[in-house]
């Protein structure tokens, strides 16, 4: 058994645990040691480095060690005798910890310690900057000169670590590497490529969530991308929302605007119902929903992409809306890098359809949201079940029976977001550097074939274009079906001469689905 201190040491005596773990553990042991681990850190520290065997002593090690845990925090304001806050704080007035205890007691908790204030003395940190994505502007909490730069509100704040990864996200500059695509392949092809980006990227969401041949509401999709996209004023009030929403949705949905009822992701296992995740409470949504834009408002100005995955995941996971929760939240990466800034009009990142692109990046968009939905379905197994059909508000008939709302509601309103920023960003680059590029020289190839086509036999562009794809798709051969439709293929010589025309433009394989 391991002679935790820190977070661990205060989890076991006050009985308190969180859905989230922690990414940095430490215990007593022999030497110093460090264990780094997919992101996480277990460290081994000398009997001299063990805390005073009390809250003051192990959390001022865990907040100077260990780094910050909103949900945590927030669970263990809960459970631990207000009394001993209260006395620590009064010690140590002036103490750096005791003050962002107190400081962070407050913010979570809604509620007031008993302590008359800081009277003077320098302003610390809520987070180490160095060490975690916080606020674009700090506001100044006088009561105990903390310089509150947290990255949202007591509804909603995310907790992103700067590993390596997410500082290499901060400074990807998605402009420059689009501006090099426009330098190498040309405006007008770039231009060209974003209009079917646009719907690429439509089909794909609808990919990810096995809708993709339901032509209209892809062509929906990609309608409201392209005018919405970075427009609306306030993107996640509920009035822009639910306007994206029923555009998305079409005027012939069930049920629209911010739910009213219970929403879980889930399948039949055979006989077995098998649910996956489970959202917040839906009378909880529109708080975690101020929260989230609250979260837009003072990360404004900071790194796109960070933002951008931020949002949309911390949007799925609140899952506020009665339908198209998936759609938005991918809208919205596209939204934010838009209104950033960091994708000029008219382009469209295709991210869904890097995703579904391979079985292997599909498994990886799965398995980044099970980073939160798996530990928040362990912990609360015994709290679901279906019974008796009942309706809700709205009026959704619904069965299912979730006792812990309440327990959970900290985890919702404090995600670590830190794998997900990581997801997205390799998402876009690899959006921008492969499939972009790999769209841009088809469509330049198009134009070349094209060209090429009509020193052979004229005709309007979409005959060149019927002619090209059917050679292409025929093994570089002029098939019976296309002499046929097109009688001067009939002639050996022409559909040789054809053949030679195009040999060697499509050397690489063309977008799925391309015009």
């Amino acid at each position: 058994m391991p002679d935790w201190i820190g977070y661990r040491w205060l989890a076991e005596r006050y009985g308190v645990s969180a859905v989230q773990t922690f990414r940095t553990d430490s215990a007593i042991g022999k030497s110093r040691a460090t264990v780094r681990e997919n992101g996480y850190v277990h460290e081994q520290h000398p009997p001299a480095a063990r805390p005073a065997e009390s809250l003051a002593g192990h959390l001022t090690f865990a907040l100077k060690h260990e780094g910050v845990h909103l949900e945590f925090l927030a669970r263990l304001f809960d459970a631990a005798p207000v009394a001993e806050l209260n006395a620590w704080v009064a010690a140590e007035p002036t103490g750096q910890y005791a003050r962002r205890t107190g400081f962070f007691y407050e913010y979570l908790t809604g509620r007031v310690l008993d302590f008359p204030g800081v009277a003077a003395g320098n302003y610390v940190t809520a987070l180490d900057e160095e060490r975690y994505v916080t606020s674009s502007q700090s506001t100044n909490n006088q009561r105990w000169r903390v310089r509150d730069n947290l990255p949202g509100s007591r509804n909603f704040c995310p907790v992103v670590l700067r590993t390596p990864a997410v500082r290499q996200a901060e400074l990807y500059a998605c402009a420059e590497h689009l501006a090099a695509l426009e330098a190498e392949f040309g405006a007008d092809v770039l231009q060209r490529s974003a209009v079917w980006l646009t719907i690429k990227e439509s089909r794909a969401s609808f990919a990810i969530e096995h809708e993709e041949q339901h032509v209209d509401r892809v062509r929906r999709f990609a309608a409201a991308m392209e005018r919405w996209c970075g427009r609306h004023e306030a993107p996640l009030s509920e009035a822009s929302l639910g306007e994206l929403q029923a555009e998305i949705l079409g005027p012939r949905a069930t049920r629209y605007g911010v739910r009213r009822s219970p929403v879980f992701v889930g399948e039949v296992d055979g006989f077995r119902e098998t649910v996956h995740y489970i959202a917040p409470h839906w009378e909880d949504a529109p708080q975690l929903l101020s929260g989230l834009r609250d979260c837009a408002d003072r990360t404004a100005g900071g790194s796109a992409l960070v933002r951008a995955a931020v949002l949309s995941f911390g949007f799925v996971y609140i899952h506020p809306m009665s339908d198209g929760n998936g759609r938005i939240s991918r809208f919205l990466v596209n939204d934010v890098l838009r209104r950033d800034g960091a994708v000029p009009e008219p382009f469209i990142l295709p991210v869904s359809a890097t995703i579904t692109s391979s079985v292997i990046k599909r498994r990886g968009y799965d398995q980044v949201l099970e980073l939160f939905s798996l530990p928040l379905m362990r912990r609360y197994t015994n709290a679901w079940r279906f019974g008796p059909e009942q309706q809700a508000a709205d009026g959704v008939r619904y069965n299912l029976q979730f006792d812990g709302y309440a327990d959970a509601l900290n985890a919702w309103r404090y995600p670590d977001l830190t794998d997900h920023v990581e997801y997205i960003a390799d998402i876009v680059r690899v959006t921008i550097e492969q499939e972009m590029r790999k769209e841009a020289g088809y469509l330049r190839s198009l134009r070349l074939a094209r060209e090429r086509v009509k020193q052979v036999i004229e005709g309007p562009d979409s005959d060149i274009d019927r002619i090209v794809r059917s050679v292409r798709d025929n093994g570089g051969k002029v098939s019976n079906k296309l002499a046929k439709e097109f009688p001067a293929l009939a002639d050996q010589a022409t559909a040789a001469e054809l053949v030679d025309a195009l040999q060697g433009v499509f050397q690489a394989a063309p977008a799925d689905g391309a015009p």
